[in-house]
């Protein structure tokens, strides 16, 4: 299996299955300085690790990060950084009865199709699993912007689950830790809490949209055609597990809109250009304007549940599946850390490309 690596200065390998022993991740490109401990790393890990409310899956994991290189007294040297989590809590025989058999909805049949054999053991490289090495590997990326850009800031949370969506009215960013949801909207949140209770006792899923935002983001960063930063950030959010769409700023209701309506008017303000508002999400023509940044992506239902589904065996007969064993009622839950490590890793690798090409220049704007 090839394609393990993302980003083009600041680079990202992972690797690892769901039930081997351990998974992680190797950061190439890491400017060297940047202050990283395992301590630091964790903090973002606890954020996406399983088992922390009833609303996720129950498998527990500590999800304890290891340096193995790439950092001498507590700053990174600009070698290669290796992460290891390994995994404590498998449950291997849980999957013992879909050896033989696809899960609808789950890149099972794909895997075989493709490579003759599969990891039912969870779906290894296919599972949720595979991100905690992303979170590690994002971790390392956000000390990175929090050295090279101190005023950037990126926050991730739910807008939707299923078709029960926030009130941006009631937008409150305080409220995003105060619930399992990561949701800025205090009341949907209580809303959302019955609604999955009822699902997870049925033995069914459901989707989600996620929403992460990067504010302080300079102007500059991404490049026209081929190295547009929205390309990037699409394909990243993309390549998340279970990720089904991506939209930028005001993405498909965009369409919707006139151009008069669309276009972010600009005046001029004491620090440099000011836009009334920010349907294109803080990117034109690929480059960020100096705007928040905003990407949403939509999570589909998770595939492993107890409701029975028809479905075929690998010798070709058709027959029924139930999936045993601890899986997300809503795996959108667990996928907004996620969101967040992608956006500080495509970022910071833009951050490298522009330093490496322009050096920092920008064009002036009324005599600044």
């Amino acid at each position: 299996m090839s394609l393990n690596t993302f980003g083009q200065l600041f680079r990202v390998t992972t690797w690892g299955e769901s039930h081997g022993p351990a998974l992680g991740a190797v950061v190439d490109g890491c400017p060297p300085g940047i202050a990283v401990s395992e301590e630091a790393l964790q903090v973002w890990l606890d954020r996406r690790k399983p088992g922390q409310s009833k609303y996720t899956t129950q498998r527990r994991e500590a999800d304890a990060v290891e340096i193995l290189s790439g950092v001498f007294e507590g700053v990174t040297t600009g070698t290669p950084i290796q992460l290891l989590i390994r995994n404590t809590d498998q449950r291997s025989k849980d999957y013992g009865d879909i050896a033989e058999k696809f899960r609808p909805g789950h890149a099972d049949i794909t895997y075989w199709q493709k490579y003759g054999i599969r990891d039912y053991r969870g779906g290894g490289r296919s599972s949720a699993r595979e991100t905690a090495a992303r979170v590690a590997a994002g971790g390392i990326a956000r000390a990175a912007l929090a050295a090279l850009v101190p005023e950037l800031a990126i926050s991730g949370y739910m807008v939707a689950v299923g078709p029960h969506g926030i009130d941006r009215e009631r937008f409150d960013r305080d409220e995003i830790d105060r619930n399992p949801f990561w949701c800025p909207d205090a009341e949907v949140a209580h809303a959302w809490a019955a609604y999955l209770d009822e699902l997870r006792k049925s033995g069914d899923s459901v989707g989600a949209i996620v929403e992460v935002t990067a504010d302080g983001v300079p102007p500059g960063l991404g490049a026209p055609v081929y190295g547009k930063l929205d390309t990037d950030l699409a394909a990243a959010m993309m390549s998340i597990n279970a990720v089904k769409g991506v939209e930028i700023g005001e993405g498909m209701a965009a369409a919707a809109l006139t151009g008069s309506a669309n276009a972010d008017e600009i005046r001029m303000g004491p620090n440099g250009p000011v836009y009334s508002s920010n349907h294109a999400g803080g990117i034109l023509g690929g480059i960020s304007t100096g705007q928040p940044v905003v990407v949403r992506f939509a999570v589909k239902p998770t595939s492993s549940i107890l409701t029975p589904r028809r479905t075929i065996t690998k010798a070709g007969a058709e027959t029924e599946i139930v999936t045993k064993g601890r899986h997300d009622p809503c795996v959108g839950i667990r996928a907004v850390p996620v969101g967040e490590a992608m956006m500080a890793c495509v970022l910071l690798d833009h951050l490298l490309l522009d330093r490496g090409q322009t050096g920092g220049a920008r064009g002036a704007i009324g005599g600044a």
